[in-house]
């Protein structure tokens, strides 16, 4: 028994330590949760003063992610926050869900692709043209994900379909100005670097992972995009806690949107292993 439990805890070591700088800061990967797993998940969202509106804002979105097997992982959420409103409350509830088709594995390099799919309720105000399913609109979101490791570095793309449900846009009483968008394509590629360990030698030791992503959304109603840039830093603590920290920033764009710069993001994540397997 004891054997087993050695034999266990080095597989997950090296399978973490393979798969580190695929955790992502703002996007999912192809490759899923161990399964079996359960993890719970805080991200707070921190605006500056914009523009458009005079005062910091912030948003909280609370998960729990479960890995039911090595090819399907279920996330389930939601948010609250005061962006939309002047007082913090809840704002939305979210469900995604991905399943992992393709995984060609070889000695410090794998390929694999997953396809996913996502459904949110929100009931703040309809505000901006960017569409974000994470507490700003309500609607449903799908695509494909790609992703390649070499040893430190893992690279990865997304492409997804994503559809605004809101009672405005059945609305034949009421024409807006300029016109509000439904439906957009969204596009990411993201880097992550594995800094530290430079050798593993315990499934204990410290991980550090640096980030680069990507961030891209074009309206199919009208013509109107972002391009977004979003560097971040990763600490994974014992294999099983993760912190992260990144900054997200507009490089071009013509959408109205809740910010532009000064959007800070931290998260603090804790995965417990083999709580869904049957005793």
């Amino acid at each position: 028994m004891r054997a087993a439990l050695v034999i266990l805890t080095l597989f997950f070591f090296t399978q973490t330590c393979v798969r580190a700088q695929e955790l992502y800061v703002y996007t999912e990967p192809a490759s899923n949760m161990p399964a079996n797993s359960i993890s719970a998940k805080l991200t707070g969202m921190f605006m500056g003063r914009q523009p458009w509106h005079d005062r910091p804002m912030q948003r909280y979105m609370p998960e729990v992610m479960l890995g039911l097997n090595k090819n399907l992982m279920l996330h389930v959420g939601g948010t609250i926050g005061d962006m939309h409103t002047s007082n913090i409350t809840w704002e939305s509830v979210f469900l995604y869900g991905k399943y992992r088709f393709l995984s060609r594995d070889e000695i410090h390099r794998h390929f694999r692709m997953a396809a996913f799919a996502d459904v949110s309720y929100s009931r703040v105000p309809f505000h901006n043209d960017e569409v974000s399913l994470q507490g700003d609109k309500s609607g449903v979101q799908a695509g494909i994900i790609a992703t390649q490791l070499w040893n430190r570095l893992a690279v990865s793309g997304t492409v997804s379909h994503t559809q605004v449900l809101h009672t405005s846009r059945n609305s034949k009483n009421v024409i807006y100005v300029p016109s509000r968008i439904y439906q957009v394509m969204n596009y990411s590629f993201s880097a992550g670097y594995l800094v530290l360990p430079r050798e593993y030698t315990d499934y204990k030791q410290l991980n550090v992972n640096v980030y680069a992503e990507v961030l891209a959304q074009q309206s199919l109603d009208r013509k109107a995009y972002y391009l977004d840039l979003a560097p971040a830093i990763q600490l994974i603590f014992n294999s099983n806690m993760k912190v992260n920290l990144g900054y997200r920033f507009e490089l071009a764009g013509d959408m109205t949107r809740m910010a532009t710069r000064n959007n800070w993001l931290i998260s603090l994540e804790r995965t417990f292993l083999n709580a869904l397997k049957k005793k």
